[in-house]
């Protein structure tokens, strides 16, 4: 009878299946949707709407957790809308099962989990596949991702994380995409349809949440959970863009952050959640605050106790209150003394009914799928294909990569060559050490294969000031040919949440540990695996090959083999700036020009007269990266052609109508020896303009693929998109200005072309 009464009810309120919907954004304006949600909810009681808006934990994989025992019981009462940190078939089966069969409205749960690089196969870090520069196989993985985490009954994902990261010291630089919205946007839009799929009904997808709104990158002295200040133009024009890309890509629901942006919290932040998000852009999805953000507006002084924060949050946009436990216990009567109109709590509900019914799981609440034993072929392949995409070739003085390994000896040196739990990183979701292949076994096992040798020394660890092996791995190098060293961070405790760092350094003796490696004369190769760009002055002065490896997930060795020993080339390009000290730091390419630009001024040295000293500059440092934004090598060398453009002049006028654009174009050619995949970029400046715009601005890039001794063309569209800015009216507009144009490798280099926007 119990089934038969679930069965009637879904019946009645659900009609048609939302199986039917196909399109990506269609669950957003769906009027078989919005009928069933006005359906449901006029049925439920004030206490079922509120705990629809709440979720918890159940486990602490992310934080301390509730401490409370009782979720059945919620669940069972209509009084707990979701849990996070639950997986499993038989787990989240169970739990649904209450709530489907218990509760008075058979309303389902949704699980929702911190998938930030993959589920089960664990792919290179964000920052790594950023590097990729390469949207369709961050797609591919996010996919990956969805069917695993599907299976296991999570159909709800904290990600993409798209703040923009202008400060190298932030702890979760490592989970974006570096400094750029143009490239950030892309990538954006990339994870949203990886995770969503072509529909959300479909079981093998999941809902994708676009976090931190916003602001969160921009933390003072990149420190995290600290303020941020964002001139609103600069709001607009710069960390705005990647969230609304999320919007038009059909993102189901965003994460407010935990800074206080501009004085206010960002989980009471009524103009960015209200007033951008959902009136300007149009947002149908829900929010939800991040792990215990609105209990903090209590320490940031803006609530005086759980009641006043509660109704803060819901008032400003927060629809969901993940693990503070404020909702459940204040918002009744909030409701009931007039604080919150109830005609909030029902748009909020409406906004998580609305995605559940997207997601299908009124129609199919339980997974029918179960976990894997172990990673698909063609998932691990897909794993490799992107470590080897994300790796940035830094320096390779005289050629010394790829390395021969026919009968030669190589030292692998370093505590992260034979670590299969770094390679991970920071947020690995359930991925397992035992899936990872180091670099020291795939390295072995190719070297070997041809008649070569490995002779591997830990020589140190990577958080420890003991040099006792740091002889056994001078001993090794000086028997080496040649050496790999191995070196970086601790992706746990100096990578991702709450890991800023005031010293972009290598960690305690590793610095020591290259200098004595180094030392022998033998030839070096640096492996550099790291969640923040290092301060690598003395090992670009000193070691003539740099590898940049982030953590690059399971299949870090074999990648790793295959780029060092010359079997694939690299090809990834930086997404951050690496500073040459610390003090840089925020450290950005898409900066503003000053009054008194430093152009022209050796900045190598300190100043000597008055022209050189009463500039924008350091007296004791460069202005310049020291590995500049859209940098990478590859194993060939690839010339450029002087930009072109299909018109000098084009009329402001048109392009705002969009019936004008500019193409641009360059020859590339790949003038070495073998092939290379290369990162085609465009930038522009614009000046004359009525404020001041930055001296480049990624507007477009390209992969290639170039033989040895071909070329190709590479065309770019510039058109209002490209061109416009939030003008001194703030208003989002193409100017009449000056317009330099560059087809380049990276954010320096390139021969421009000079136009000009007429009126």
């Amino acid at each position: 009878m119990r089934t038969l009464r679930i069965l009637l009810c879904c019946f009645l309120l659900l009609g048609v299946t939302v199986a039917q919907i196909s399109a990506p954004t269609a669950w957003t304006n769906n009027p078989q949707i919005e009928s069933r949600v006005d359906a449901l909810l006029k049925q439920m009681t004030l206490e079922e709407k509120i705990g629809q808006l709440i979720t918890y934990s159940q486990g602490a994989r992310t934080g301390p957790g509730t401490g409370r025992s009782d979720y059945k019981e919620l669940v069972a009462k209509g009084q707990l809308g979701s849990i996070f940190n639950l997986t499993g078939a038989s787990a989240t089966n169970a739990m649904q099962k209450i709530a489907m069969e218990q509760s008075r409205l058979p309303i389902p749960l949704i699980f929702g989990l911190d998938i930030i690089h993959g589920f089960r196969t664990t792919f290179p870090v964000p920052l790594a596949l950023a590097a990729t520069w390469d949207p369709a196989l961050v797609e591919r993985a996010s996919r990956v991702a969805a069917r695993e985490a599907s299976r296991e009954g999570v159909r709800w994902t904290f990600s993409p994380m798209v703040d923009i990261a202008r400060d190298a010291r932030w702890g979760r630089i490592v989970e974006s995409a570096g400094e750029d919205p143009y490239l950030g946007s892309a990538l954006a839009v990339a994870y949203v349809r990886g995770y969503q799929g072509s529909s959300l009904s479909d079981p093998g997808s999941i809902a994708a949440c676009s976090k931190h709104f916003v602001g969160y990158g921009a933390a003072e002295a990149g420190r995290d959970y600290n303020t941020a200040e964002i001139p609103v133009r600069l709001l607009r024009q710069v960390f705005l863009p990647p969230f609304q890309a999320t919007v038009d890509a059909g993102s189901a629901t965003f994460m407010s952050a935990f800074e206080a942006l501009n004085g206010v919290p960002a989980t009471t932040n009524a103009f960015t959640l209200t007033q951008i998000l959902r009136k300007e852009w149009g947002f149908r999805g829900f929010v939800v605050s991040d792990f215990g953000a609105i209990a903090e507006l209590i320490p940031q002084g803006v609530a005086a106790n759980g009641m006043v924060a509660a109704g803060k949050a819901i008032l400003a946009g927060v629809d969901m209150d993940m693990e503070s436990s404020l909702y459940g216990p204040h918002l009744t009567e909030l409701v009931k003394s007039g604080v919150v109109p109830e005609s909030v709590i029902d748009e909020s509900v409406r906004r998580v009914l609305r995605v559940k019914f997207a997601l299908g799981l009124f129609d199919h609440p339980y997974t029918e799928g179960s976990a894997s034993n172990g990673i698909a072929a063609e998932d691990l392949e897909l794993a490799r294909k992107a470590a080897e995409e994300s790796f940035v070739l830094l320096q390779n003085e005289g050629g010394v990569l790829p390395m021969k390994a026919n009968g030669k000896t190589i030292a692998l040196i370093g505590p992260l060559a034979d670590d299969a739990g770094q390679m991970l990183g920071s947020w690995s979701a359930k991925g397992e050490a035992k899936d990872v292949v180091t670099l020291r076994s795939a390295l072995t096992s190719q070297v070997e294969a041809a008649q070569g040798h490995v002779l591997y020394a830990q020589g140190t660890g990577i958080l420890t000031a003991s040099d006792a092996g740091f002889a056994d791995a001078v001993a090794a190098a000086r028997k080496s040919d040649i050496v790999v060293l191995a070196l970086g961070e601790d992706a746990r405790w100096m990578t991702g949440e709450a890991a800023s760092r005031a010293h972009l350094d290598l960690p305690d003796n590793q610095q020591a540990l290259l200098e004595a490696i180094t030392a022998t004369g033998k030839p070096v190769v640096l492996v550099v695996f790291s969640g923040h760009p290092l301060v690598l002055n003395w090992a670009a002065q000193h070691v003539p090959a740099i590898l940049a490896a982030w953590f690059p997930g399971v299949q870090a060795g074999p990648a790793l083999s295959n780029v060092l020993l010359g079997a694939s080339s690299p090809s990834g390009r930086l997404t951050v700036s690496f500073p040459r000290s610390v003090g840089q730091e925020p450290l950005y390419y898409n900066h503003f020009n000053t009054g008194r630009p430093a152009d022209g001024v050796d900045l190598s040295r300190p100043p000597t007269n008055d022209g050189e000293k009463y500039r924008s500059r350091y007296v004791d440092e460069q202005n310049s990266a020291l590995f500049p934004f859209g940098y990478g090598l590859t194993y060939s060398t690839i010339a450029y052609s002087p930009t072109t453009a299909s018109a000098t002049t084009a009329s402001a006028k048109d392009l705002n109508a969009g019936s004008a654009s500019l193409k641009v174009t360059a020859e590339v050619r790949n003038t070495g020896s073998r092939p290379a995949d290369e990162v085609v970029q465009l930038y522009i400046r614009q000046t004359g303009t009525s404020v001041v715009r930055p001296v480049r601005e990624l507007k477009g890039f390209q992969r290639i693929t170039l033989a040895p001794g071909t070329s190709q063309k590479v065309e770019f569209t510039l058109g209002r998109d490209q061109l416009k800015f939030w003008n001194i009216d703030m208003k989002d507009v193409v100017e009449p200005a000056q317009l330099t144009v560059w087809v380049a490798p990276d954010s320096i280099r390139g021969t421009p072309a000079q136009l000009t926007i007429a009126p």
